[in-house]
């Protein structure tokens, strides 16, 4: 087991898989809230599913409007279980909240430095606990 800590900008926990994201992705325009998948045609990761998953990602990119996509994918239940984050991500954080408040579903979302997330690889199996992110390995 490996065990990295990192900083919870939305307290939660999770488990999943993880898939890392070669690119940053803005959840308005890049992500289908009905079925959970990638749809910006250019994204590396066109099509993978983060239902689910827990999602690793330097950075979120873009629209103000992505909070209302994600607060949406968790409605649903077809958001990513968590999501990874090298810097911190307002937009993210609140889409988050936004859904932990209005629906009761909390996706956990938490800061890593970049050893931490270099730490994470596609596949791994991983629990989130607050700030702190297990790996079983």
């Amino acid at each position: 087991m490996v065990l990295i800590r990192g900083h919870a900008l939305v307290e939660g926990n999770a488990k999943g898989d993880v898939l890392v994201l070669a690119e940053p992705l803005s959840f308005w325009g890049g992500l289908d809230p009905l079925t959970g998948l990638v749809i910006d045609r250019r994204h590396p990761q066109h099509g993978e599913c983060l239902t689910g998953r827990i999602l690793v990602m330097p950075a979120g990119r873009g629209s103000s409007s992505s909070t209302t996509v994600l607060a949406e994918a968790i409605r649903l239940n077809t958001a990513p279980a968590a999501i990874l984050l090298g810097n911190d991500d307002i937009i993210i954080v609140v889409g988050a909240l936004a859904a932990a408040d209005l629906y009761d579903r909390t996706v956990p979302v938490v800061r890593l430095d970049a050893a931490g997330l270099a730490r994470l690889a596609d596949g791994d199996r991983v629990t989130v606990t607050g700030s702190s992110i297990t790996i079983d390995r």
